[in-house]
C-alpha cells in the first residue's frame, strides 16, 4: 500500500473542517452520557458503590479485546468500497450507537442485583463495541484529508470544537434535565429517553460527515492472489517503540483517569457541598471555553511555537491555577463558587492549545511510524491510542468511586453527605484536577518527542519519498 496525494478533488477548506468537527460531535452525543453511568446506576438502579467500582474495571477486559481487534481489522480489509473504507466502517458504528447508548440506561431497577450487573455489563459491551467501529477509523482518517501540518492542525482543533460542543450540550443540559430543582435528586426515569434522543442526533452528525469528507492522501490497494499479510503484533510493537505516539496517549490517558475520576465526586460534590446539582454540567465545561478563543489563531501559534512546545507551556499554566484551589477561599457559598469559576476559566486557558492541537499529534505520531519503521499503520496505531484512553475512561470513574467512597461518600444519602464528607469531596477534586494537569505536562514536555523542527524534517522526507 502506498501513500499519494490527491490533487484531483475539492480544496481543502471549511466544508472539510465542520464536517470533521461534526463526526466528533456525533461521538460525544453519545460518549458523553458516559458521566452519567455511575450516577445512574448507583442512585437510581441501586448497584452498591464498590460493586460498580469493580464493574467498571470488567468491562475494560472487553476494552483490552475490542480496539486492538477491530484496528487490526480496519488495516487489514484491502476490500474496494464504494465509500472509503474508513467512512463506512464510521457509517456502522453510527447506526450501533442509536441501540447502544439507550440500551446502557435501562430503567431495570426492580430487577435482581445479579440481573442489574448482567444488564450494565451487556449494555456497556454492545455500546463499546459500536463506539469503537465508528472512532477508530474517524481518528485514523485525519492524516488522510490533508497531509499538510496546518491543515492538520486546524483538522485537530475543529475535532476539538465538535467533542468540546457535545460536550458543552449535553455537560450543560443533562444536569438541568436529570436533577430535581429543589431536592438535588436524580431523575432517573429520564435518561433513557435522553439517551435515545441524543443517539439519533449523534446519527444525523455522522451522517453529514460522511457525505462531506474528501480523502486527499490516498491508499492505493494492490489485490492481489497473495496479498500481504497484516501482522497485528508486530503493528502493536511499532506502536510502544513510536515515542511520539506513547506520549501522545499518555497525556490523554493522564487526563481521563483524573477527568473521569473527578466526575463522580465533582457530581456529589455539587449535589452536597455546593447545593446546586443542576449547574454542575454548566461548572465542569468551564475549563474547555477557553479553546474556542484559541481556535482562529491555532494556525499560527503552531507555526510560530510548535504543537509540544505550544501545549506544554500550557499545560503548565493548569497546574498552577488548579493548585491555587488549595489556597484560596472555596467555600460552599458566592465566593467558593466564584473562585473555582476563576481558576477553572484560567486552567482551561492553560489546557486550550492542547484542546485544539492533541488529535493532531497523533496524525504526526502517524507520519512518524511511516517515517522510521517504512510502514504506515492508520488503523492499529489509532486503535492502540483509543484502547489506552478508553482504559483511563474506565479506570477513572471507577478509581474515582473508590476514592468518592473513602471520604465517606454514601450513594444511599443521594445530595444529604454529611458536611465533613462533602468538604472533603471538594478537596478530592482539586487534588485530582491538580495531578491530572501535571501528568499531561510530564507526557508532553519529556515524552513526546516531536518538536517544531523535527516535524518539518520529517515531512520534508516523507513528501520526498511519496513523490518517488
Amino acid at each position: 500500500m502506498s501513500n499519494n496525494t490527491n490533487t484531483q478533488v475539492r480544496k481543502f477548506g471549511m466544508i472539510d473542517k465542520l464536517a470533521y468537527a461534526a463526526g466528533d460531535f456525533g461521538c460525544n452525543m453519545s460518549f458523553a452520557l458516559k458521566g452519567t453511568l455511575t450516577i445512574y446506576w448507583t442512585q437510581f438502579i441501586g448497584i452498591d458503590e464498590l460493586v460498580m467500582a469493580s464493574l467498571l474495571l470488567i468491562v475494560q477486559v472487553w476494552d483490552a479485546i475490542n480496539d486492538p481487534v477491530i484496528g487490526a481489522m480496519i488495516d487489514a480489509d484491502r476490500r474496494q468500497y464504494k465509500r472509503n473504507k474508513f467512512l463506512q466502517y464510521i457509517h456502522i458504528g453510527s447506526i450501533g450507537l442509536v441501540i447502544g447508548g439507550a440500551f446502557c440506561f435501562l430503567p431495570v431497577a426492580g430487577l435482581p442485583a445479579m440481573a442489574k450487573n448482567i444488564m450494565f455489563i451487556a449494555g456497556y459491551v454492545i455500546w463499546d463495541a459500536f463506539y469503537t467501529i465508528a472512532n477508530v477509523p474517524y481518528g485514523s482518517m485525519l492524516s488522510l484529508i490533508s497531509a499538510d501540518a496546518g491543515d492538520r492542525a486546524e483538522l485537530s482543533t475543529f475535532r476539538s470544537a465538535g467533542s468540546m460542543a457535545g460536550n458543552m450540550a449535553t455537560g450543560i443540559l443533562l444536569p438541568i434535565l436529570i436533577y430535581h430543582p429543589e431536592t438535588n435528586a436524580l431523575l432517573g426515569e429520564r435518561v433513557f429517553i435522553i439517551a435515545l434522543v441524543m443517539g439519533i442526533l449523534g446519527f444525523c452528525f455522522f451522517q453529514f460527515m460522511i457525505r462531506k469528507t474528501v480523502i486527499r492522501v490516498e491508499q492505493d490497494i494492490e489485490l492481489s492472489e497473495e496479498p500481504v499479510k497484516f501482522n497485528v503484533v508486530q503493528a502493536t510493537i511499532r506502536f510502544f517503540k513510536n515515542r511520539p505516539a506513547v506520549g501522545a496517549t499518555l497525556a490523554p490517558v493522564a487526563q481521563f483517569i483524573c477527568m473521569y475520576g473527578a466526575m463522580t465526586a465533582n457530581q456529589v460534590m455539587w449535589q452536597s457541598y455546593f447545593k446546586n446539582a443542576q449547574i454542575s454540567g454548566l461548572m465542569q465545561m468551564l475549563g474547555m471555553i477557553p479553546m474556542f478563543f484559541f481556535m482562529p489563531f491555532i494556525r499560527k501559534i503552531v507555526g510560530r511555537f510548535g504543537k509540544k512546545e505550544a501545549m506544554a507551556f500550557g499545560m503548565l499554566i493548569s497546574v498552577i491555577a488548579y493548585s491555587a484551589l488549595f489556597v484560596l477561599p472555596v467555600t460552599p457559598d458566592g465566593t467558593g463558587i466564584a473562585c473555582w469559576v476563576a481558576c477553572s476559566l484560567i486552567a482551561g486557558v492553560g489546557a486550550a492549545i492542547g484542546m485544539c492541537v492533541s488529535w493532531s499529534l497523533m496524525a504526526d505520531a502517524m507520519d512518524y511510524g511511516e517515517w522510521k519503521f517504512g510502514v504506515r499503520e492508520e488503523g492499529t496505531t489509532y486503535a492502540m491510542h483509543s484502547f489506552f484512553r478508553k482504559l483511563a475512561q474506565g479506570i477513572g470513574p471507577s478509581l474515582g468511586l473508590v476514592l468518592a467512597v473513602a471520604v465517606g461518600y454514601n450513594a444511599d444519602l443521594g445530595p444529604n453527605q454529611p458536611e465533613a464528607v462533602a468538604t472533603s469531596l471538594k478537596t478530592l477534586v482539586i487534588a485530582i484536577n491538580v495531578v491530572g494537569a501535571l501528568l499531561q505536562f510530564i507526557s508532553i514536555a519529556f515524552v513526546y518527542n516531536l518538536d517544531k523542527k523535527t516535524v518539518a524534517t520529517m515531512q520534508a522526507e516523507l513528501e520526498e519519498r511519496r513523490a518517488k
